[in-house]
């Protein structure tokens, strides 16, 4: 099964949970440092659609609205408490990037923008594992 890029219309879960195969997210401390690193991005050859940008806010309301669908299968697991992880962030104001990294070259240029601008954390959706790709 092929890895499709997301929208902001399209979050897959799994159980509930958050779950961007092929994808990394990446939080920044406020606006500015995810401005910079988007463009950062683009200029390292991601295509527009591979960057997805979410305020403090809209990643707030979009946590909060998937943790109470959360199932009961999935309420303990690491997705869970990392989307509980995400919405605190948010909440202190941090700002995020969901980055359509489909193989190591993409996430290695991710990881390197991501630590440039002071990323917080940055986790690889695999299909059976999420990586902390800045620990």
């Amino acid at each position: 099964m092929a890895i499709k890029r997301l929208t902001k219309e399209d979050h897959p879960l799994s159980f509930g949970v958050f779950s961007p195969v092929g994808h990394v997210v990446v939080a920044f401390a406020d606006q500015q440092a995810a401005d910079a690193a988007a463009r950062a991005l683009h200029d390292a050859g991601f295509e527009n659609e591979d960057v997805l940008q979410y305020s403090a806010a809209e990643e707030s309301e979009e946590m909060s609205r998937m943790l109470d669908g959360v199932s009961g299968a999935a309420g303990f697991g690491h997705e869970v408490c990392l989307m509980r992880q995400y919405k605190a962030l948010a909440d202190e104001g941090c700002c995020w990037l969901v980055v359509y990294a489909p193989d190591k070259a993409h996430c290695e240029r991710v990881v390197a923008v991501a630590r440039e601008h002071g990323a917080k954390l940055a986790e690889k959706y695999g299909r059976l594992v999420i990586e902390d790709l800045i620990p």
